[in-house]
């Protein structure tokens, strides 16, 4: 009939059977949260960066989400309209799960106006991720910051630049995610620590990174933000936890979506890092940083993607069969001959 589906096959009360069953539960609940997904972009995709953007048309036919595009300001006005009490409610959220590392409350308490801005916004048009840019902040005093981290805390999806691609894809791994042990969420490619045999990538974002990756408690910190030409913004400020986890990452190919999962490893970072004031986590790729790194880039692997220590590799995969979408992945059974059939896809 043409149905997708799953076969477990066992006896009913064996583990594997019942692990499954189990996976087969989270992803098919994940998907059934896609279908219904409403993904708000505030502005376009960044100019000049095209993985970024997509085909909106083919997202909604393929895995139903309805992308639509609204103006910044339907948040400048509701902000606007944000009472005290409101903002003060939120205020004392922000001290009851974070550390007030800062004396400017006026900064943090701007974002305490945007998320409010932001909740209700969501919650009128039962939107579920959203992307924003920094480059259409018009009418804002601050990038969005610590009020889209701490959003990010409840499941709703996020996606920078107006990468709504990566905005759903967040939301629907956080839903895949949900009872499990681990952190899961949006995070980029940030740069590279290349001393010779020890090389580690660091994962971070000019404010954005959710604060389920923290090792230990985040800090509010207001500092100056060379980018988007606003007031300082304030945001969480962390050093990520350590394991084994898969970074997610979904690139639109023109005629199809792909998907690449590799398998990482969370480290601790070497060294303290004062001067960059953002939340961050530091990792390095399966099988290693020259195959791992080398795969990621050969497979289109894109600068922003979800990362996780609750997922695997086998909840990508059957997301992937379930959903047709062409997957690649990388990890330790990755060899230096599967990069030239990476380069060829």
């Amino acid at each position: 009939m043409g149905i997708t589906h799953e076969v477990a096959a066992g006896f009913y009360k064996h583990s594997n059977v019942i692990a499954k069953i189990k996976r087969f539960a989270e992803v098919s609940k994940a998907i059934a949260f896609s279908r219904k997904l409403k993904v708000a972009s505030f502005g376009n995709n960044m100019r000049e960066v095209a993985v970024t953007d997509g085909d909106r048309v083919e997202s909604q036919i393929k895995y139903g989400w309805e992308c639509n595009y609204y103006a910044i300001g339907d948040i400048v006005d509701i902000a606007a309209k944000v009472s005290k009490e409101e903002i003060d409610a939120k205020m004392k959220e922000y001290a009851d799960k974070y550390t007030m590392a800062t004396t400017n409350t006026e900064a943090v308490s701007e974002q305490a106006k945007y998320e409010v801005a932001i909740e209700k916004f969501l919650e009128k048009n039962k939107i579920g991720a959203f992307a924003d840019t920094f480059q259409d902040l018009h009418g804002l005093k601050q990038l969005p910051g610590l009020a889209v981290q701490n959003l990010m805390t409840k499941g709703v999806g996020f996606g920078p630049e107006g990468d709504y691609k990566i905005s759903a894809m967040s939301a629907i791994l956080m839903k895949m995610a949900e009872g499990r042990e681990g952190a899961t969420g949006f995070i980029e490619d940030y740069t590279y620590d290349l001393t010779e045999g020890e090389e580690l990538e660091l994962a971070s974002h000019m404010l954005e990174v959710p604060p389920a990756f923290a090792a230990t408690k985040p800090e509010i910190q207001v500092h100056p933000l060379g980018i988007g030409g606003k007031d300082d913004p304030a945001r969480l400020v962390f050093d990520g936890v350590t394991g084994d986890g898969i970074q997610v990452t979904m690139v639109d190919m023109g005629d199809r979506f792909r998907i690449i999962c590799a398998d990482i490893e969370l480290v601790k970072q070497p060294k303290p890092m004062p001067k960059l004031p953002v939340a961050r986590i530091m990792y390095r790729h399966k099988p290693n940083f020259n195959i791992g790194t080398s795969a990621w880039c050969y497979a289109g692997g894109a600068h922003h993607s979800v990362v996780s220590t609750a997922l695997t590799r086998d909840d990508i995969a059957m997301f992937a069969r379930l959903t047709g979408t062409e997957l690649i992945t990388i990890g330790d059974d990755t060899t230096e001959a599967d990069l030239q059939k990476f380069f060829m896809k």
